[in-house]
């Protein structure tokens, strides 16, 4: 029998909600919505003291990871465009998980789940919430190999239930426009049940709130995902309107899910179409919805130009967009997921990446900022500016590197040039940069993505893929870019 435990709720359950935040006019009053929002969804700590609002302080670093997750441009300063996504409606977890779903996030130990609907709202025939949560967890069934059986009697893995203010769970509603639901993730008492807020008015359509999108959105919460920062994911903390009968799961929350549970053998291989849902609501009444696009994108595409390619511990790791592909041993089949299902606070687009196996250490790089890994998780105080290497300001982004371990420099590809780094001494070479063709003839005048095996280099550039001798200096085989995947 399920029950209440604020020990349980405080050390094992985690909660999930879409609240929204007021809207503030003067200056004071947008500091303080940042303040609030920052203790919130960010972890800044200010022991009731003001905070400070210079570049170095905890306000300023927790705006910049604010920042990053959302994909602003970071500048550490409470700007425009800053404010308007703190003014958005969201979900109440914070964005700075505690955990990763990955390495010792919850999940249920079955795949076979019930459901129960304790109570109905009155805004909807009760035959419409049964449609409407049916179909939600039906957008997660169809991608895994989860079942959902309603029942009507005892206690239900997923128990749902409709309620106002104070409910029973510690997390009180707000009344209207504000908190609009919240679920709890997998595990014993509340873990997995679902809650939504009887003073919203709930629809089947486009008026108030959607039921299906809402509770779609809280199921994959049930099922232990947290949150997005891919915009077109269903997990992306705002709510947002898409017409239910044209809804399809983006593929940044397939490949979270199928991290879990595994996927569904009816699947192929290619990626999901994408519906982009960035509605975002500013006022309790405005809403203002984007057009849906749809890509999708075969590991065996013609046209398929990577990003970035890196090895890690044994891996390769190939990137490609919101995308990277894992070939974790050269008889494997790759396996595709979206980046903000590993790293949810790195940016799409990775433009370059390379490990130093000594130091157990992969870098990705993107603009002028890079990030350090440590196995799979971020290490603190990243990211950090790539001027600190020694680049001049005339190089914006990197296209390309890679470390060779014997002689303990990297290389750094950037338009028709490299950059010799030594590891060691942390300096640039003297005589950097040079031309790429004077060093690695045959590769040609732009690296896209590069990576070390077996003493050869791999350079991509385009379409094509370069096997360089690293003693002889020579081309020794052209193969196709997606060569890796068995194309």
């Amino acid at each position: 029998m399920k029950s209440l435990s604020l020990l349980l709720l405080l050390c094992v359950v985690h909660t999930y909600a879409f609240p929204a935040v007021p809207a503030a006019e003067g200056r004071d009053e947008n500091e303080q919505l940042a303040e609030d929002y920052l203790k919130k969804f960010y972890n800044l700590k200010t022991d009731g003291k003001p905070v400070g609002r210079r570049k170095s302080s905890p306000f300023s670093a927790r705006i910049e990871e604010m920042q990053t997750f959302f994909g602003l441009e970071v500048t550490g300063k409470l700007d425009s465009n800053t404010l308007e996504v703190m003014q958005q409606a969201r979900c109440g977890v914070s964005d700075v998980a505690e955990f990763s779903h990955f390495g010792g996030r919850p999940a249920w130990s079955t795949t076979s789940l019930t459901y129960r609907i304790l109570n109905y709202t009155p805004d909807m025939a009760q035959s419409d919430v049964d449609t409407a949560i049916r179909r939600a967890f039906k957008v997660w069934s169809d991608v895994t190999p989860l079942t959902f059986t309603r029942i009507f009697d005892d206690t239900a893995d997923i128990q749902i239930s409709f309620g106002a203010g104070v409910h029973g769970d510690f997390y009180p509603f707000d009344g209207p426009h504000g908190t609009l639901a919240h679920a709890f993730a997998p595990g014993n008492t509340i873990g997995g049940d679902a809650h939504f807020d009887e003073d919203e008015t709930w629809t089947s359509g486009s008026a108030g709130y959607n039921l299906f999108l809402v509770a779609a959105h809280e199921f994959g919460h049930s099922l232990g995902l947290s949150h997005s920062s891919d915009r077109s994911a269903l997990m992306y903390p705002t709510y947002s309107y898409t017409d239910p009968d044209q809804f399809r799961l983006p593929q940044d929350d397939v490949n979270g899910i199928q991290a879990l549970y595994g996927s569904s053998p009816n699947l192929p291989l290619t990626t999901t179409p994408s519906t982009t849902r960035t509605t975002t609501k500013t006022t309790a009444r405005t809403k203002t919805t984007t057009t849906k696009q749809s890509t999708t994108l075969s590991n065996c595409d013609a046209n398929l130009v990577f990003d970035a390619i890196t090895t890690l511990r044994g891996e390769i790791i190939f990137f490609k967009d919101s995308l990277f592909w894992r070939k974790i041993s050269k008889n494997s089949k790759v396996i595709n997921h979206t980046i903000t299902t590993f790293w949810p606070t790195l940016p799409s687009g990775i433009q370059a990446a390379y490990e130093n196996q000594e130091k157990d250490q992969v870098f990705f790089f993107k603009g002028h900022k890079y990030w350090a890994l440590q196995g799979f998780d971020i290490l603190p105080n990243y990211p950090k500016n790539i001027y600190q290497l020694g680049f001049p300001k005339n190089v914006t982004h990197i296209d390309a590197a890679v470390h060779l371990q014997d002689t303990e420099k990297t290389y750094f590809y950037v338009g028709d040039q490299y950059w010799s780094f030594d590891e060691a001494r942390q300096l640039m070479d003297k005589g950097s940069p040079r031309r790429i063709e004077d060093d690695f003839p045959g590769v040609g005048k732009k690296v896209h993505a590069v990576f070390q095996d077996n003493g050869h280099l791999y350079f991509f550039s385009g379409h094509k893929q370069f096997q360089f001798n690293i003693t002889s200096k020579k081309v020794s085989r052209t193969l196709k870019s997606t060569s890796w995947f068995g194309c």
